[in-house]
């Protein structure tokens, strides 16, 4: 064997081993049940195989608009106050356009000055116009402002429906976007059955709190108790500090049982940094009642702690520096990652709008099962049907052609593996279609060798023009079909992106198999070959 030709075929041997690990990892054993296991951890599988629950749900994004606009038209009534300025009625004329904001009664003499306080505070996110001979203004929400707001929702509400589901113990759920509608979201929970279960989770509100904090940290409940005379009032209660990542060293805290405010009072939650400081810190924003107690009980306490409290645990415990409306900071020692975290938690104490669930269907265990055997069957039906097929048109050369199909389904599952792409049945379809388009490109090839044989060219050079003329061919054909699944993906749902993943997968290793080492098989039986002898095709 010639030393290039070893070259080429350590290079394969090497590739075929790392799409092997690709398949199955590290197994915890060679049994077939060891092996399998190793693969489904590797290889995900779709919800049309896993079964499961497969949801689509509208946000409603423009009560998010009206809450905004609802904050604007108590920071108005607010400001004009605060400047003395007199008008009768700030309010929002129509329920139809929540974005919409209506001062009224505003005197002559004070339009200017209103005018002037409004374009000061409110021009970056809302246009103002004045109407009535200037004695009363319109304030409208931006288009792009409504636009970010709607889309910030939706976000929020992603976060807070994987924070939520995540409570059942779901394995890889899926919470996304779903490209095929506006403002809705597409929630895929394999393995699970219990859709009434699942909906109520989703609804549900996550309980978010802000406590007053009383007297200092203690190590354990008990010491807690005894520098408390062995009890606690009715109105206080012992909870056990965690941080953020809840893997902080564990403390113990007295709190003020009522909650100062709880996750329905979050508006929004924002991470930054402080200019002055340089500390993390955590803007958020409280519903107007919420606001107006929070400055309440904040002017009463300032330079005091309060605690964050999320699922019975202190995610939290800062410092009081100012009376705090309905906007204000918490700020501490906080790592960016860690103050990521807590303005998570602060968002998705309570969604940011009314979900609708539009669609919504349950795939049972066993259709998945049947599902995986019936396509796992037709692919090796397919793939033996087509072997005896090459064996027999094409003699010994089909022996190629089988084992570069071979490769091929090991090279596209090793790819599956390595991406953490999701096999779905489109895609078990997309696996049996690149079986047929492998075929192809070694019948092009083989058609091109005959021809060149009957042309009478020697067998070296008649496997060196087949290939050669073949090959943009090939390319062109994987080219165009690879641009059509790219399409695929980018405009389908959920199956038909599986469709495509598979697809492009197999012609990517197509290219490498039809080519690249059914040329080196050839090359290897040539090199066997007496001087005159024809190759078997």
């Amino acid at each position: 064997m010639k030393t290039n030709l070893k070259n080429k075929v350590i290079l394969i041997f090497a590739f075929l081993l790392v799409c092997l690990y690709g398949i199955v990892g590290t197994p915890s054993g060679f049994s077939g049940k060891a092996l399998l296991d190793s693969m489904t951890k590797r290889i995900h599988l779709g919800l049309d195989l896993q079964g499961g629950v497969h949801l689509v749900v509208q946000v409603e994004v423009l009560e998010a608009v009206s809450d905004e606009t609802d904050s604007a038209v108590a920071r108005i009534q607010q400001d004009l106050k605060a400047a003395k300025l007199n008008f009768s009625q700030v309010y929002k004329p129509d329920p139809k356009k929540p974005e919409l904001v209506r001062i009224e009664g505003v005197p002559p003499a004070s339009a200017s000055a209103v005018r002037s306080t409004l374009d000061q505070k409110y021009s970056n996110e809302y246009d103002v116009n004045s109407t009535d001979n200037e004695t009363a203004f319109t304030v409208t929400m931006k288009p792009l402002v409504e636009r970010a707001l709607e889309e910030k929702t939706v976000q929020q509400a992603i976060e807070t429906i994987n924070d939520r589901v995540n409570s059942l113990g779901v394995s890889e759920p899926k919470v996304a976007p779903y490209s095929l509608g506006a403002n809705q979201i597409l929630v895929e929970l394999p393995g699970i059955s219990d859709i009434d279960r699942v909906k109520d989770i989703i609804q549900s509100t996550a309980r978010l709190e802000v406590h007053a904090v009383i007297g200092t940290p203690y190590p354990d409940e008990q010491s807690a108790l005894q520098a408390n005379n062995g009890a606690l009032p009715p109105d206080e209660e012992l909870m056990h500090y965690s941080g953020i990542s809840g893997t902080d060293p564990d403390e113990v805290y007295v709190l003020q049982r009522a909650p100062v405010v709880s996750g329905s009072d979050f508006r929004s939650a924002e991470p930054g940094t402080n200019q002055n400081t340089g500390q993390q810190q955590v803007r958020f924003t409280l519903t107007d009642d919420a606001g107006n107690r929070f400055y309440d009980y904040t002017k009463d306490n300032v330079g005091k702690p309060m605690a964050v409290v999320m699922g019975q645990r202190i995610r939290s415990v800062a410092n009081i520096k100012e009376p705090i409306h309905d906007q204000g900071d918490i700020e501490g020692a906080f790592s960016l990652t860690e103050v990521q975290s807590l303005s998570k938690l602060l968002r998705t104490g309570a969604l940011p709008a009314s979900l609708e669930f539009i669609e919504d269907r349950t795939v049972g265990a066993s259709l998945g099962a049947d599902s995986i055997r019936e396509g796992v069957t037709a692919a090796i039906v397919g793939v033996l049907v087509v072997m005896a097929f090459m064996l027999v048109y094409y003699r010994s050369s089909g022996i190629n052609a089988d084992l570069a199909l071979f490769l091929n389904l090991i090279i596209l599952l090793g790819f599956m593996g390595y991406s953490g792409a999701t096999l779905t049945l489109p895609g078990i379809a997309g696996v049996i279609l690149t079986i047929g388009m492998g075929v192809d490109s070694n019948v092009l090839i083989f058609e091109r060798i005959r021809e060149e044989i009957r042309a009478g060219k020697a067998a070296s050079a008649a496997v060196d023009q087949g290939f050669a003329h073949a090959w943009v061919t090939i390319v062109d054909t994987h080219v165009t079909t690879i641009v059509s699944a790219a399409i695929l993906f980018l405009f389908g749902s959920g199956p038909v992106k599986g469709f495509a993943v598979t697809l492009t997968f197999g012609l990517l290793a197509n290219l490498f198999t039809a080519v690249y080492v059914s040329r080196v098989i050839f090359e290897a039986h040539l090199n066997k070959l007496k001087p005159g002898e024809m190759v078997s095709i």
